[in-house]
């Protein structure tokens, strides 16, 4: 079956909406490394977005990270 692919402004309209939300998600970070996060979607920017762990810590993604498949929501 054919997976459904969006384009870069539904991924940018779909986190702005998530924005101040608790959400789960899963970062590949590469070498077969897949951190499982709850997070808060903090600030969005145009090319970037932040989010905040639990432990208070930051981290920037861009929306191609999502758009590539490297950072997926758990709704998705």
């Amino acid at each position: 079956m054919r997976k459904i692919n969006y384009g870069l402004e539904d991924i940018k309209l779909k986190i702005k909406n998530l924005k101040g939300q608790n959400i789960q998600m899963s970062i590949n970070r590469g070498r077969k490394k897949i951190e499982f996060v709850t997070a808060t979607i903090k600030d969005v920017y145009p090319s970037v977005f932040t989010i905040k762990t639990p432990d208070e810590k930051l981290q920037t993604f861009s929306y191609f990270d999502v758009l590539c498949g490297n950072v997926v929501f758990s709704d998705e």
